[in-house]
């Protein structure tokens, strides 16, 4: 099954994304929603690959018009199910979409924050994930000229969604980018 094959999902992820940024991205929010999955004992695989996927059209289709619609033709080309493709869907307000499922409402979370975390690092010293702390994320999310298209909102609902305490939710998600933080880079 395409879903749960993180190679068939890496390369179309690459296929369509050239940018080092948005790679990184992909796979900082792929190991946020791969650790909820672990977390809720849920399919590692299929939840890491809609995160991996999420933005993969972003590149080529930047406009709320064409993005993630676009990325939703592609998957049902390639005979990706809907319930993958809601889930990605899910993920921008304005497509509509609600997020009613576990996942759906793990993506959403995992997003902006992962981004955020990201943006954090790199002002540190040793622009390393090892030197982010809940604190100096919470300071610097209160700053609204850091990383300002960084939505707070999403951030903060996200959590709440989940129905997981913002702090812990932070910590999660720094603690997820450690264990891949070669990969990402930080």
């Amino acid at each position: 099954m395409k879903e749960s094959d993180r190679d068939y999902c890496h390369n179309l992820l690459k296929q369509y994304t050239k940018s080092e940024s948005l790679l990184k991205h992909a796979y900082a929010v792929e190991s946020c929603v791969r650790a909820y999955a672990e977390k809720f004992n849920e399919d590692v695989e299929y939840w890491g690959n809609v995160a991996l996927l999420h933005d993969f059209d972003y590149e080529m289709y930047p406009t709320a018009e064409e993005h993630p619609y676009k990325g939703s033709e592609i998957l049902r080309s390639e005979g990706f199910s809907e319930d993958f493709i809601l889930s990605i869907l899910s993920h921008a307000d304005y497509t509509g979409v609600k997020r009613e499922t576990i996942l759906q409402k793990t993506l959403f979370s995992c997003d902006e924050l992962a981004g955020f975390l990201t943006a954090v690092a790199y002002v540190r010293p040793s622009k390393s994930i090892d030197e982010v702390e809940v604190k100096s994320v919470k300071k610097k999310m209160k700053d609204k000229a850091f990383a300002k298209a960084v939505s707070r909102d999403d951030i903060i609902n996200g959590a709440a969604a989940l129905g997981v305490d913002l702090d812990e939710h932070i910590m999660f998600c720094i603690n997820a980018m450690r264990k891949n933080k070669e990969l990402l880079g930080l």
